[in-house]
């Protein structure tokens, strides 16, 4: 892909991602990934750790995650602009070869929200899963949030860039096959999207606390898989 190419597309993906989300949105889904760290994502992760957020640009969660070491990688060089001062952005590609050996072993915990949907292909999501296995110490986990098609397939192709359609058995299939355990799979977890619905902090509390509500509604996944 030439550079002219990835600049276009660069562009393409920052106006697609500012119109997706008004302001008005941004703010009341920082809010929601407050509660969302709070009392859910922070159970998996020690303040200890060296956690690494992979394409989060917004830094919805690394901002909020309590952690000793906290890193964030996104192709966006405007991330650095939602970083807080205490995020090392590294700004690279991870199907670049020469990364995986420069961070293999640093990390004992990565986070995924919202990405492998974007992927063109599974050969791609093997290239990326195999990246993860690579830069995790033994012992540490790769916590994935993710549409699940099987669940949500009446609008998954509703965002002009998704991709690739995943489900949890698809998911557990790759990361086993890569070499992970998986821990915790929830193939049902938060609703698909909260565009276009209302929600607010408070009813995100209560709907964590009830998982019969998860087989309801949820149309993301949750899997913590875990590095032997």
């Amino acid at each position: 892909m030439s550079e002219q190419l990835s600049t276009v597309q660069m562009e393409y993906l920052q106006k697609l991602y500012s119109n997706r989300f008004n302001p008005g949105e941004r703010r009341a889904k920082l809010s929601l990934w407050k509660v969302l760290v709070e009392d859910f994502l922070q159970n998996h992760v020690n303040e200890n750790d060296s956690i690494v957020d992979i394409g989060g640009g917004y830094c919805e969660f690394i901002n909020q995650i309590k952690a000793k070491n906290k890193y964030l990688i996104d192709l966006n060089p405007d991330a650095k602009i939602y970083a807080n001062p205490d995020i090392k952005v590294l700004n690279i590609n991870i199907f670049e070869v020469q990364n995986k050996e420069e961070l293999r072993g640093k990390f004992n915990k990565i986070f995924i929200s919202n990405f492998f949907e974007h992927l063109n292909n599974s050969e791609e999501l093997i290239q990326v899963l195999d990246f993860c296995f690579h830069i995790l110490k033994p012992h540490g986990s790769l916590l994935v949030i993710q549409p699940n098609f099987k669940y949500s397939y009446k609008e998954y192709f509703d965002f002009i860039d998704h991709k690739l359609a995943i489900t949890h058995l698809s998911l557990e299939e790759i990361l086993k096959t890569v070499g992970f355990k998986i821990d915790v799979l929830i193939p049902r977890f938060l609703p698909f999207s909260t565009k276009g619905r209302p929600s607010s902090p408070a009813l995100l509390k209560i709907y964590l606390k009830l998982p019969i509500a998860w087989g309801l509604l949820g149309g993301q996944l949750f899997v913590r898989a875990t590095k032997p």
